[in-house]
């Protein structure tokens, strides 16, 4: 097993006990909860008459079911009112903060903890939502849990876990033109594949990852769970720290700041032992696109599709099915592929920098007239900031819907889905059949930048064929 790892260190220094079934019992430093996987949680503690154990280390949003069209109270659809209103009681008895649309500081709860700096480096870091894992771009182990755990955590603030092995994975050299982090993630889903990582963390290390700035590093670890690793991590760096200096954590407090550091520097992969090492040159990488229904299946702009008696043969059942769905055929590439909306949005890819880069892609051009378009910031804070830029008035002049923040198109648990088998151009995370609302839906999924490029020329288009328009900041 690994051993000097930022996983090791902070698991051993989490850990309460071993129990009898041979989990170890973490203590978690951080509790995120939403409106969707949280009530029925609350419900067994109510049950049981339990208080919760730890409010102040908990941390609630509304994103997955909040409508980006119109967030006035009630809502429209009756489930979603529910919802928040039973998140709003839950929350009020136990004595934890809310971020509700009154407060400007709503948002996806992948967003929303690392803008306000409660995500540090070291923590444990647990919420009912599998993309959890996007935390550890801070150095902080964080896992996507279940309801049932959800409860224990409510109770107890720690959570039984089995400890994985520790894959590094090594991303060398300069990325190219129009590569970005979702390229990189892509690339390593394709290579190791969706079930790659079962059994393991993944962590993101080499002179590409390390060059990235903190939301591009997210983007890395919020898809870890796509390519079957159970949490994905990046170590701790002056870039982290700039980010955590400005957040509302530690702009007032630069006293605790300077106290906590040494603690974050000590947690660093030092002399580590991995349970396997994988390189990938990320000058090789190009803009990369999902040609099927998961997002292992994803090539390169400029390559072909493959045939499915050309895969292992474990997968060639699901990519024929995929390439039905799809309607594609094997040797053709992506580009051109007709689409007919075009989502930006997501934990993935909907926070200020991935908004500019699609900006300035959009600037003084027009959605094509066989695509809808739309824009969700991921929280109120970064559709905030993006409108002091006059971000907002790019996408609006060009012909986007400029929505509110939330999950959105994500997963379609709001008014926000595909119709019939409209084919989406996504920054999302997910293009299994059905994830966008539509069971006929078809998902391709991509970076920001090609989200945009898609929606003017209405097809999937090299966005490295496209010139940028400079945006003022």
């Amino acid at each position: 097993m690994s051993e000097g790892t930022l996983y090791d260190k902070v698991w051993d220094r989490h850990k309460v006990t071993t129990l009898p079934n041979g989990q170890d019992q973490l203590f978690v430093g951080l509790h995120l909860i939403h409106e969707v996987t949280s009530p029925q949680a609350f419900g067994m503690l109510r049950e049981r008459d339990i208080e919760v154990a730890r409010p102040d280390l908990t941390h609630a949003t509304v994103d997955h079911i909040v409508p980006t069209a119109d967030q006035s109270r009630p809502l429209d659809n009756d489930a979603a009112e529910e919802m928040m209103a039973e998140l709003e009681e839950n929350v009020r008895e136990a004595g934890i903060e809310l971020d509700d649309p009154t407060t400007g500081n709503q948002g996806i709860v992948h967003v929303i903890g690392p803008e306000q700096g409660i995500t540090q480096p070291g923590k444990t870091i647990v919420c009912g939502d599998s993309h959890t894992s996007t935390h550890g771009a801070f150095g902080a182990l964080a896992f996507g849990i279940g309801t049932s755990q959800i409860r224990d955590v409510l109770a107890t603030q720690t959570v039984a876990m089995e400890k994985k092995k520790v894959r590094k994975i090594e991303v060398t050299g300069e990325l190219g033109e129009g590569v970005t982090a979702k390229d990189i993630i892509l690339t390593i889903i394709r290579r190791l594949g969706t079930e790659g990582g079962v059994g393991y963390v993944y962590e993101y290390a080499g002179e590409a990852i390390e060059n990235l700035g903190m939301e591009g590093r997210m983007s890395i670890c919020n898809m870890s769970i796509e390519g079957g690793a159970r949490a994905g991590y990046v170590n701790p760096d002056e870039t982290t720290y700039e980010w955590l200096k400005q957040t509302d954590e530690f702009a007032e407090d630069p006293e605790r700041f300077e106290e906590l550091k040494p603690y974050w520097e000590s947690i660093k992969s030092d002399d580590a032992e991995y349970d396997d090492i994988v390189t990938i040159d990320g000058s090789e990488i190009e803009p990369v696109v999902t040609w099927g229904t998961t997002p292992g299946q994803g090539i390169g702009i400029t390559e072909e599709i493959p045939a499915p008696e050309d895969l292992r043969e474990d997968k060639q059942d699901t990519a024929r099915r995929a390439q039905e769905h799809m309607r594609v055929e094997p040797g053709d590439t992506m580009e051109g592929y007709n689409i007919d909306v075009a989502f930006l949005g997501s934990c993935t890819n909907a926070r200020l920098p991935d908004l500019r880069a699609a900006a300035e892609i959009v600037k003084d051009r027009e959605v094509h007239d066989s695509v809808r378009a739309m824009v969700v910031p991921g929280s109120q804070r970064v559709k905030a900031a993006a409108e002091a830029e006059g971000l907002d008035e790019v996408f609006k002049e060009a012909g986007f819907d400029w929505r509110e923040a939330g999950c959105s198109m994500c997963l379609g648990m709001n008014d926000d889905q595909l119709v019939g088998d409209e084919a989406c151009a996504s920054s999302s995370n997910r293009n299994f059949v059905g994830r966008q609302g539509s069971k006929d839906g078809r998902t391709v999924l991509m970076s920001p930048e090609m989200v945009a490029a898609a929606a003017v020329t209405g097809e999937v288009t090299d966005v490295r064929e496209l010139p940028k328009a400079e945006v003022e900041a």
